[in-house]
Formats: structure tokens, C-alpha cells, sequence
């Protein structure tokens, strides 16, 4: 299954919502999704700080709730957190109240005040709600790392061919994912292009 992305119509709808940071200079914005995992998380924060690179962590609250020491070494090591959840809902089959229950839920043990949709699908009255509270933040690349039948060698074609100045790129810090079999390289050919990583958004 691919997730939901961000075309122009949906700039339209969530106005204030972030897909890509405008800027000119060589900066970029790397985030992870549905983690904290104890097998993937750790790896990934080892590989971010040899490269000393900062990143957004949108996490599941309850792997949250279940993995504490988890969360504390992501903000330890220098990274934001973000709320990703409880639940991990899609927005489309779900009540608006039900729906902010589980992102306030979810507040407690990640985040309230960044937020992103799971699978990048909420409701025009969802997302006028969540606005009062979150900065709602979506990405412009989606490189399906999250799916290993893709592969993790499209994946990284993907983050080469569309990587731009302001790009908010979305990995998974899962055991489902295989970006910890690509972020050395993407963040090389990153810097080697003249990037640098920022997570101001």
C-alpha cells in the first residue's frame, strides 16, 4: 500500500500545513514516522550522529508509551519529537472526535505541538481543529521505505532524483523499514551535494 501524497489540491485544503519549507538555500528536513522501535530507532540515531545530523521523530504514541527510554534518547541525542498518534488512524475513516482523542492521546507521550497524519490523511474539519494546537507538518518526498517488497534501491533513487532546497523527506524508523540499509548513503550524497540538515520547520 502507498501512502497518500501531497498534490496540489491538498496545498488547497490544509493551507497552513507543511509540505516543503521555502527557502533557497541547500537546506533539507529528514523525519521519521511510527517509531520508536527498539531494533531500527537506535540504529538510526547511531547513523544521524556520525554524520551529526539532526532529524524530526513523528512518533506512535503508543510505542511511545512503550518504549520511554526510547523517547528520551531521541531527545537526549539532539532530535525533535513529534506526534504521530496513538493509534496510528487514517483520518478518513475515522470521526473527527475520535480522531483528536487519539492525537491528544498521543500528546502526552510524544508531542503538542508538531503533528503528522498518519498516512497523510485527515479531514478538512480534522485538520481545522488540529491547526489551533499543531503545526501539521506532511513532507514533499515519500520514498516507500517502509514497503522492502519496493526496495531499497528505488528508495534511494527516489531521495536522489527529487531531493530539492527546503525537500521534508519522510523515513521510518521500523523494523519494516529498510532505510537503515540506505540513510549512510542518502546522507552522504546529501552533504556531498552541498546539504545540510536542519529541523526548524
Amino acid at each position: 500500500m502507498r501512502l497518500f501524497r501531497p498534490w496540489f489540491f491538498h496545498r488547497i485544503l490544509y493551507p497552513d500545513a507543511v509540505f516543503r519549507i521555502k527557502i533557497s538555500e541547500k537546506i533539507i528536513f529528514l523525519t521519521f514516522d511510527d517509531g520508536p522501535d527498539p531494533e531500527s530507532t537506535p540504529e538510526v540515531l547511531h547513523i544521524l550522529n556520525n554524520y551529526n545530523v539532526r532529524a524530526i521523530f513523528f512518533c506512535n504514541g503508543e510505542a511511545a508509551e512503550k518504549y520511554p527510554d526510547l523517547v528520551e534518547k531521541i531527545k537526549e541525542t539532539g532530535h525533535l519529537i513529534g506526534n504521530h498518534g496513538y493509534n496510528h488512524l487514517n483520518g478518513w475513516e475515522t470521526s473527527i472526535d475520535k480522531y483528536c482523542d487519539d492525537i491528544n492521546r498521543a500528546s502526552q507521550f510524544t508531542s503538542g505541538n508538531l503533528f503528522r497524519p498518519p498516512y497523510g490523511r485527515l479531514t478538512i474539519n480534522q485538520y481545522r481543529m488540529l491547526r489551533k494546537s499543531f503545526r501539521i507538518i506532511l513532507w514533499d518526498i515519500m520514498c516507500y521505505d517502509f514497503d522492502r517488497s519496493f526496495g531499497a534501491e528505488r528508495s534511494l533513487h527516489i531521495l536522489n532524483k527529487k531531493l530539492r532546497s527546503g525537500s521534508i523527506i519522510v523515513l521510518h524508523d521500523t523494523s519494516s523499514s529498510t532505510c537503515n540499509t540506505f540513510l549512510n548513503d542518502f546522507i552522504e550524497m546529501s552533504i556531498s551535494n552541498g546539504y545540510r540538515f536542519e529541523i526548524t520547520v
